[in-house]
């Protein structure tokens, strides 16, 4: 423990109430940063932990213009589930609060105003895309176009979720409309820049030739680079009717830009808290001994890192952030994490879905943190870890410990006789773990911390294991009263080492080893791990033991894999494109068409391609090679001695050196599958048109 407490302000980056909060958030910020918090309390430190749901991004717009209903009832509805969620799920803040809260309009008000009256912005009047059927000046996330970095073609007005540049929506190569899809037209309008060039050099020596080298490497390379390429003035100001008017005389119908408004919420945040406890916010903020970090993902890292900084360097009296642990993203089973698509596993489906499991989550999402790169969460990971590290590991260590105590010692601690060369030295080792444990935390390296709080409980189980008290009972009854002496020193380090990570395990611990909670005045401390040589003295009393985990079943990962699955279909479903009608033909035409039904006597896939089949048909008129595009719903094996109706007086078309002699007819199920048409069927056709040459399916 440190000779002295110390100040920390600790902040999560602001959720988008948009939607609800999902396990990407949950991994790139909010467990890393409870993490951290519940650490440095535990330490006797100062903390204040806020956080709050950004309400003033187009986002909430855009969700409340799909939806039909007001910017404000969005925000109203998903700030209830996002708050509720953290607070089921643990994540400690010591503030959650709101942009559209008055005390952040008026602390953000003051913040521009100050900096305003300061000659700290500069006011142009530039071109920017406005939408002339929708009467509106286009903000950023309005605009989708191709990225001009990387080419991805749905990026956004002010960065590409692709590669994670941040732009000006006039970079954008062949910029739309998301409102009305029409390509927009520049006009112009006046607004107020922060001139982010005139701090270039400051930037440089604080983070490039400063001690920020000690920054994740993801960070400090991202900072680097946008300050290599040269900084340009960034609105701070939008044309919007959303957000924080603009607290100045001529600025009617302008907005204060979310990139601006939301990080000052950390501080309302802070002001809010502060206010409720009696407290002076100011510490938190504008004291040098105060260390400030901000816990983000790495597509915030450039207004953290670059932005924000110099906004409180502008004002003058604020201290700058000591680190900013950005993680990378988090993908689901192979693809990535899509509110908009619903592919996410959402945390208030996940508390109602896994009841009283939220430690199982921290845990899984702790192991494979993106610290460093993209990681992918999937079911069966999820099922693993859970049943074979934490059931079969730690819950197996403590049940055997507590129930052996409570049927050979009716849970009373037994004294140590004289101790084993192996005592003494799994002893030595337990006290290693809080500076070891401690040492990842504050190198951010949460991954490698929670690796090391499982190290002790296999240290438990192989203990256990070794010694096998189970038979020494009948044996040397004094040998045995040592080896559950030393394993019930083990279980409760294994009470507060967890405390951090699993918080709701070392809770039901505690109360299992009646111990008390770690912030009671003398009670068992993360210190003391490493300072006593007694942790649970003889003759204390535990309680009757229960189950800190339970397995998963099978059952439950199907199902979750199977509502992920429907997920997919609905948004397949909805992004359906269905072909008009083709112009009316006469029943000439039709009887021109010679439908037979035909039985596919032999199939084989064509080399070289992803779609392609060759067939032999048995059309009953001759046997015939046709080329059909079905190989991504068919195997070869499959559809031999399949019924199938084929247009056979087409012209005969060469694919890949075989003549095509026909054509399959094909239609689609509503839920999207391929299906042949064919009398055994009652499928109905229409004309339209999709597949490929020959090989043609008919939907």
């Amino acid at each position: 423990m440190r000779n002295s407490p110390k100040r920390f302000t600790i902040t999560a980056a602001l959720p988008y109430t948009n939607g609800p909060v999902h396990i990407g958030h949950l991994a790139g910020v909010y467990v890393p940063a409870d993490i951290y918090s519940r650490f440095q309390r535990i330490q006797g430190n100062d903390v204040a932990f806020v956080c709050g749901s950004d309400e003033h991004g187009v986002p909430i717009t855009l969700k409340a213009k799909k939806e039909g209903i007001t910017p404000q009832q969005v925000v109203d509805k998903y700030h209830a589930i996002i708050k509720q969620s953290f607070q089921d799920f643990g994540i400690t803040f010591d503030n959650y609060s709101r942009t559209s809260a008055k005390i952040h309009h008026d602390t953000a008000s003051e913040f521009f105003k100050k900096l305003y009256e300061d000659g700290k912005f500069i006011e142009q009047t530039t071109e920017q895309f406005y939408d002339k059927e929708a009467n509106q000046f286009l903000a950023d996330r309005f605009i989708v176009g191709t990225c001009p970095k990387c080419g991805f073609e749905e990026s956004y007005g002010d960065q590409c979720e692709s590669c994670g540049t941040s732009h000006n929506a006039t970079d954008l190569i062949n910029p739309k409309s998301s409102i009305t899809g029409n390509t927009p037209s520049l006009k112009e309008t006046k607004h107020w820049f922060l001139p982010l060039d005139q701090y270039e050099p400051w930037l440089k020596e604080w983070i490039v030739k400063g001690h920020k080298k000690d920054w994740k490497a993801n960070v400090y390379g991202q900072c680097k680079s946008w300050i290599d390429d040269g900084l340009r003035p960034r609105a701070v100001t939008r044309d919007l009717d959303w957000g924080i008017p603009v607290p100045i005389d001529g600025a009617d119908g302008k907005v204060l830009y979310v990139w601006f408004d939301a990080p000052i919420g950390y501080i309302s945040a802070t002001k809010e808290w502060a206010e409720r406890e009696g407290k002076d916010w100011e510490p938190y903020w504008k004291d040098q001994d105060t260390k400030m970090l901000h816990f983000i993902g790495k597509d915030n890292i450039v207004f953290h890192c670059i932005i924000f900084p110099s906004m409180l360097k502008a004002e003058g009296t604020y201290i700058l952030p000591d680190n900013v642990p950005a993680n990378e993203f988090l993908n689901l089973e192979g693809n990535k994490i899509s509110t908009s698509k619903n592919w996410a596993v959402w945390l208030h489906e996940y508390l109602e879905e896994f009841p009283n499991q939220q430690d199982v989550l921290r845990y899984v999402l702790t192991a494979n943190a993106p610290e460093t790169k993209d990681n992918d969460f999937t079911w069966s990971d999820f099922q693993a870890r859970n049943n074979n590290e934490l059931v079969a590991i730690f819950g197996n260590f403590i049940n055997r410990v507590v129930v052996l105590t409570n049927k050979f010692y009716d849970g009373v601690v037994p004294e140590p006789s004289t101790l084993s060369e192996e005592d003494v030295k799994t002893l030595a080792e337990l006290k290693l773990y809080p500076s070891v444990i401690e040492s990842s935390i504050e190198r951010y390296r949460f991954r490698e911390a929670q690796a090391e709080l499982m190290k002790v409980a296999r240290l438990g189980n192989k203990y256990l294991a070794d010694e096998e008290p189970w038979k020494t009972i009948k044996t040397d009854e004094e040998r045995t009263k040592t080896v559950m002496y030393l394993s019930l020193q083990i279980a409760s380090v294994l009470a507060v080492l967890s405390e951090p990570f699993l918080p709701f395990t070392s809770k039901k611990l505690r109360k299992i080893l009646d111990v008390t909670p770690s912030a009671v005045e003398g009670s068992l401390q993360w210190n003391d791990v490493s300072t006593k040589d007694i942790i649970l003295p003889p003759g204390h009393t535990i309680g009757k033991g229960e189950l800190l985990f339970s397995k998963i079943e099978d059952t439950q990962i199907t199902a979750q894999l199977a509502k992920l699955e429907q997920s997919k279909k609905e948004n397949e479903a909805a992004n359906r494109v269905v072909d008009a009608q083709k112009d009316t033909c006469s029943f000439d035409d039709f009887t021109k068409l010679d439908l037979r039904v035909g039985t596919i006597i032999e199939a084989k896939k064509m080399a070289k391609t992803k779609k392609l089949l060759v067939l032999k048909v048995d059309t009953g008129i001759d046997v015939r090679t046709i080329v059909s595009g079905i190989a991504e719903s068919f195997s070869a094996e499959e559809v031999i001695g399949k019924k199938v109706t084929v247009l056979v007086n087409l012209a005969p078309r060469a694919l890949r050196g075989v003549d095509s002699e026909g054509m399959i007819l094909m239609t689609e199920t509503p839920d999207g599958k391929l299906v042949f048409v064919n009398p055994d069927t009652s499928t109905s056709l229409s004309t339209s048109e999709d597949g490929v040459n020959n090989g043609m399916t008919i939907n």
